[in-house]
Order: C-alpha cells, then sequence, then structure tokens
C-alpha cells in the first residue's frame, strides 16, 4: 500500500508542476517575467536572502537546537536550495506578482545550479555534486513547460485562452492530492520527527525564513512573493544531492520530507489568508 500511495504522490507532482509551469506559459509573456528582474535592488535583495540569510539562519539554528549531526545536513541541504515550483502556486493564493513569481522561480532556480555545487562542499565537507544532475530535472520538468506554454501564449493566442483554464484546474487538484498524499506518506516520518527536534527546527526555519523575505521586500507588491518565495525551498534540489551523497541515511532524508510537508501545510493557508487581506 505505501508503495502505491509514494507512486501516487509522484505522479502526482509530476502532473502539478507540469501543468502549473504551462499554466504559467500559457499566461504570461517572457517580458512580464522579466520585466520586475530588471530591478536590481530587488535581484540583490532576493539573492542575498535567498543564498546569504537563509543558510546562516539555518547554521544557526542547528548550532543552537541539538539535532543530530545528519538532521543538521539535511537542514543545510534545504537551505542552499532555492527556486521551488510551489512559488507562482502560493503567489496566486496570495493574490501577489504572479509574473514576478516567476520570474523569481527562474532565477532562484539557476542560481541554485551553480551554487551549490560551490558552497555544500565548504558547508559539508566530503560531499560532492553534480550540478547536471539538479539542472536536468528542473530544465525538463519546469523551464521546458514554462517555455512551451510562453511559445503558444505568443504565436496561438486564442489556443493559449482555453488551453490555460484547463492546466490551471489540473494544476490546483494535483497540488491537493500532492498535499493530503505527503501527509499520508510521511505521517510515521512526522510523529517520529517530534521528539528528534526535527519539526521544531523546520517550523522555526520556514518561518523565520518567511519573516527575513518578506521584510527585505522593497515594496508591498514584492514583499509576499519575496517571503513566501524565501520560505519554500526547492526539494527537488535538496533531494537529488540527499539521495546522491546521503543515500543510505535516512535522517538526512527524513528532515527533507519533514520541511517539505510543513512548507506546503505552513504556507499554503498563509498565503491564502494574505489573499483574503489584499
Amino acid at each position: 500500500m505505501t508503495e502505491i500511495i509514494a507512486v501516487l504522490a509522484n505522479l502526482a507532482t509530476l502532473i502539478f508542476v507540469i501543468s502549473s509551469m504551462l499554466a504559467l506559459g500559457l499566461s504570461l509573456t517572457v517580458k512580464l517575467i522579466l520585466a520586475p528582474l530588471a530591478n536590481v535592488n530587488l535581484v540583490a535583495r532576493a539573492l542575498g536572502v535567498n543564498f546569504v540569510l537563509v543558510p546562516l539562519v539555518a547554521f544557526g539554528l542547528k548550532t543552537v537546537i541539538p539535532l543530530e549531526p545528519s538532521l543538521g545536513i539535511g537542514l543545510m541541504l534545504l537551505a542552499t536550495a532555492a527556486g521551488a515550483p510551489f512559488l507562482p502556486k502560493l503567489a496566486q493564493a496570495a493574490k501577489a506578482d504572479v509574473a514576478f513569481s516567476v520570474g523569481l522561480m527562474v532565477l532562484l532556480m539557476v542560481v541554485t545550479v551553480v551554487y551549490v555545487p560551490v558552497v555544500l562542499p565548504l558547508l559539508l565537507p566530503g560531499v560532492s555534486v553534480n550540478p547536471l544532475e539538479i539542472a536536468r530535472s528542473l530544465i525538463i520538468l519546469m523551464l521546458l513547460p514554462l517555455a512551451i506554454g510562453l511559445v503558444i501564449k505568443a504565436r496561438y493566442a486564442e489556443i493559449a485562452s482555453s488551453l490555460q483554464p484547463h492546466m490551471a484546474q489540473a494544476s490546483t487538484v494535483s497540488l491537493l492530492a500532492v498535499l493530503v498524499l505527503m501527509l499520508v506518506l510521511n505521517f510515521d516520518t512526522m510523529v517520529g520527527a517530534i521528539g528528534s527536534g526535527a519539526m521544531i527546527v523546520a517550523i522555526l526555519f520556514i518561518l523565520i525564513s518567511l519573516a527575513l523575505g518578506y521584510w527585505l521586500g522593497p515594496t508591498a507588491g514584492t514583499r509576499p512573493v519575496l517571503g513566501l518565495g524565501t520560505a519554500q525551498r526547492n526539494i527537488a534540489a535538496a533531494m537529488v544531492v540527499a539521495t546522491g551523497n546521503f543515500g543510505d541515511d535516512p535522517n538526512v532524508l527524513t528532515m527533507i520530507l519533514v520541511g517539505a510537508v510543513l512548507m506546503l501545510v505552513i504556507l499554503m493557508p498563509l498565503a491564502g489568508e494574505l489573499g483574503r487581506r489584499a
């Protein structure tokens, strides 16, 4: 039964990522996505909080709160990987700037591919990271569907208008499926993480990252996106590194899975609340 749920969770995640990227491409243009990234101040804040402050927060938490070393490694993997495919969906729920969320997601993804192989071996001696392994999944599952949607939108506007609602609906339904299946699949892991301190550390990590990103947003329109985009880490990239280097240590994967589930559980309702207030 567990194997079936795991397959369904992976399938739902795959459908969510591809359909959400297609839906965004069918509703946006390259110009709209790139326009916010022309703001050097905004880009510098986004890069600084995601690749300097968040890793420092993770390092501080695992230093102050006693954690098993392997759980601390999982936390550092989460902290160094940014650019999650869930960000545009969070931005939509928060009624924030979706175009900026897509541009920020792509920017953080690209930097993650370069940043992780350079920084992680310094933070975690003995770790080796193949950037191509991280880039492959991000390009095929995220950037390629986004590019296809943008091309259809630019050349076949009527087709894009008819397809976009269906892709958006598929994205929403599959996201709910991912949330439910992840909770069911990892329920025992979540319960076991309570006694280890992993859950408390993960919650603090998410909330502090959210607060830092929100605080550093230079305008009211960018604060929700930057806050949510900083708190939601790139689980796929963290998992690639974890399975490649720590596949025989279940605690590393446990920390990443606990973080992944809590990010969905905390950030989706919070984004909805931000949307209601907006």
